[in-house]
């Protein structure tokens, strides 16, 4: 209740001195404007003064005379009034008597407010600055002032406002959910550790790839365990004003530590935990500072303090070491792309409150969205419901789950003029992409061929895998290139020349091949060496002006054995295509005609997979080629 009465008292008080300061900087204009008051006479005693000659000058202003009597050596100002029916003869005596006289227009009192003005623009800005230090306006009723920016969002999230996600719902990381779990009988119980002397680790670093759920996993932890949950990004430390940042993480550990147990969950840590005094143009002051106030208050956890400090990060690589030794972040949960049970579970999740149709198969769906993360995955669900509203249909379909995956694997379709010619050599390439991947052995899974412009792309082959790969043999490797590489193929085959159209494709396969050799240790001929381009961050300041770690003549053996594979995958789907010319004369017409096929309608024009005598062949390796040139 005292609060309650101190914080009514506060407004009054600053209008209190708002209007004491007004009336002060009134009387200071007044001051400045005249000297020394002017002293009023009446009429009788002003035409007395006239004629003993102790005037020394007059001003009329209208019926107002102002002027100065002499006073020996100084003169005194003094000011008096004319008669209603004027005197005719005071100009006369005046003149008579040697006075000076002015006349100027009579004051409506726009010159007062013109002396005044300047000293309300400066009253003005002192209240500005006044209030915006003190972080409110007009009595408490705005706010975004300094003691805003040093505090920051960091109040308490009240108890009826802890989140209610709970990690049953979150679904797909399992293994990240055993590991935070851990902490639940912690934050719930603390005593009973601290009892025996354990400490439970206070960092906990959530690393993984976006859209993965790092967020959601802080939040349900809180959920779970009913704590109050402190979230704050890391870039809200960065202000302008180096130190600013080190007194938001004071404000919010301390905040942190009344509420205990608690939470802290630093979203992005990467923005402010990089390493520290590296990288072009030297460190960052307030950057490094914040850092510096983050890694003294995780040291300052006291053995019975219940507050864990969650954070989240993209890139774990670039983080500064001093924050992952044991007492820190020490713990790291990893949480990586959901495989197919997980996308099955993460749709089931986003699907509760949505009406699904007799035809939705969730299992089908999970396995037509390899990659997908789970924000994805909401996404996915999301448009679909949308599809559906659009249709004013009651209940979401599973053409509306298929045409959503396709607008985002492959892009909105674009209304575009395509030339006749250009159209036929568009359905040519992508057939040539359809066909190998068709006819080899271990390609992807055909679900989709079109030529319809959509996103960035005139036409597009979508394959969908079946299993879920970890790792990849050389062999589907080398299918993938030859996949990759049969729209050239079938431009060459068919139209017996090649177009820009395969821009992207040899982007694509030169990038695989490279890994292959110079990651992978795939050719004989460069053996299992690491001749991969060094992937430099100048601004980290590592692996700058470093020399590679290989020889010229390595250098030049990888590039020959990248040219290789790639020359054998488009010698590889040329035959393949080749072989069963007719059948792919049969798909490009098909194409040219319904724009869209799907893996039922593929495989209708291409019939049985008879595959080619030279499609299981492996890429011959360059040995002799490279050293008849090398020796």
């Amino acid at each position: 209740m005292a609060d309650e009465g101190n914080s009514g008292k506060g407004p009054v008080l600053k209008w209190a001195l708002l209007i004491g300061v007004f009336f002060a900087l009134l009387a200071l204009s007044q001051i400045m404007l005249h000297q020394e008051p002017a002293r009023p006479k009446s009429y009788s005693e002003f035409k007395q003064l006239v004629a003993d000659g102790q005037v020394e000058s007059v001003t009329f202003e209208g019926s107002k005379v102002s002027g100065l009597l002499r006073n020996g050596a100084t003169a005194q100002p003094f000011t008096s009034f004319l008669p209603p029916t004027g005197d005719p003869d005071l100009l006369a005596s005046l003149e008579r008597q040697g006075v000076e006289v002015r006349s100027q227009p009579a004051d409506d009192g726009s010159s007062w407010l013109v002396s005044l003005l300047p000293w309300l623009l400066i009253f003005g800005f002192w209240y500005f600055l006044w209030f915006r230090m003190s972080g409110s306006m007009m009595g408490g009723m705005g706010r975004g002032g300094v003691g805003d920016i040093l505090r920051g969002k960091t109040e308490p999230v009240k108890k009826a406002a802890i989140p209610k996600v709970r990690l049953s719902d979150v679904a797909g990381q399992e293994n990240a959910k055993a590991e935070v779990g851990e902490l639940l009988e912690f934050l719930r119980d603390a005593e009973r550790y601290q009892r025996l002397g354990a400490e439970v680790p206070h960092g906990i670093l959530l690393q993984g790839p976006p859209g993965t759920g790092k967020t959601l996993i802080a939040r349900a932890l809180a959920g779970e365990a009913g704590v109050p949950f402190f979230h704050m990004s890391a870039s809200e430390f960065i202000e302008m004003f180096v130190g600013v940042g080190a007194s938001r993480v004071r404000n919010l550990f301390d905040a942190a530590k009344k509420a205990q147990p608690s939470i802290i969950f630093i979203d992005e840590l990467d923005s402010v935990g990089r390493v520290r005094g590296a990288g072009l143009g030297g460190g960052h002051d307030e950057r490094e500072q914040t850092l510096n106030q983050i890694l003294a208050e995780m040291d300052g956890f006291e053995g019975h303090e219940a507050v864990v400090v969650l954070a989240a990060t993209n890139r774990p690589d670039v983080l500064d070491p001093a924050l992952l030794r044991p007492g820190r972040f020490d713990r790291h949960v990893t949480l990586e792309l959901p495989d197919l049970a997980g996308r099955e579970a993460i749709l089931k999740v986003h699907c509760r409150s949505v009406p699904l149709a007799g035809d939705v198969d969730l299992h089908k769906v999970a396995t037509g969205t390899p990659g997908f993360s789970g924000a994805d995955l909401k996404n996915l669900v999301n448009e679909a419901a949308m599809a559906a509203a659009r249709e004013n249909l009651t209940k979401v379909e599973a053409r509306h789950f298929d045409q959503m995956r396709d607008r985002i694997m492959m892009g909105a379709v674009r209304t575009l003029a395509i030339h006749e010619d250009e159209r036929h050599r568009l359905a040519v390439h992508e057939s040539g992409h359809t066909a190998v991947a068709y006819f080899l052995p271990e390609a992807d899974p055909l679900h989709k061929v079109t030529i319809i412009p959509r996103g960035r792309s005139l036409g597009s082959t979508h394959q969908l895998p079946e299993i879920e790969r970890h790792t990849l043999p050389e062999s589907y490797l080398q299918d993938r290139l030859a996949v990759i590489l049969g729209g050239r193929a079938a431009e060459q085959v068919f139209l017996g020349s090649v177009s820009s159209g395969a821009d992207e494709d040899i982007r694509m396969a030169t990038q695989i091949a490279r890994s292959m050799v110079g990651r992978w240790g795939m050719s004989e001929e460069v053996g299992p060496v690491d001749v991969r381009e060094s992937e430099s961050h100048p601004f980290l300041g590592r692996e700058m002006a470093q020399p590679r770690s290989f020889s010229e003549a390595t250098a030049a053996l990888a590039d020959k054995a990248v040219k290789h594979y790639l020359v054998d995958a488009e010698a590889r789907a040329v035959e393949v295509l080749k072989q069963n010319e007719a059948k792919v004369g049969r798909l490009i017409a098909e194409l040219e005609e319904r724009e869209t096929l799907d893996r039922n309608e593929i495989a209708v024009c291409l019939g049985p997979k008879e595959v080619a005598a030279g499609a299981k062949k492996k890429a011959s390796k360059p040995e002799a080629e490279s050293g008849k040139e090398s020796g």
